[in-house]
């Protein structure tokens, strides 16, 4: 779980509350406030809660998160019976492009025994 604070006494606001904003996604930025909200309008397993939320959709897939949201749905009564559906990439992506890497160039055996580049 991640905590950012916002607000406080420092920049000349004296007596300004602290307002606390609790992340329980990082990847799609959902914060607990957000998860019981959904929560409480209905959403009372783990696909209807992804699918309104957002969490478990970035880039871990829920491994990050998918466990502190199980629990909180369970906390709230809500129904915990399996997972929800990872869904990768339609297309496969070369790791390359996903960390901005740029391509390498093929390299073809030579005839003659070395290696040379295509």
């Amino acid at each position: 779980m991640c905590h950012e604070f916002y607000g406080g006494t420092s920049g000349g606001l004296v007596g300004a509350e602290v307002v606390m904003k609790i992340l329980v996604c990082r990847c799609e930025d959902v914060t607990l406030h957000e998860l019981d909200e959904a929560i409480a309008r209905g959403h009372d397993d783990l696909e209807s809660l992804k699918r309104y939320t957002g969490f478990g959709t970035g880039w871990c897939q829920g491994k990050a998160c998918l466990a502190l949201c199980a629990a909180r749905l369970e906390a709230h009564r809500g129904q915990v019976i399996t997972p929800f559906t990872a869904r990768p990439p339609y297309h496969p992506i070369p790791l390359a492009t996903l960390a901005a890497l740029p391509e390498l160039p093929e390299v073809h055996p030579d005839p003659i025994g070395g290696r040379r580049a295509g």
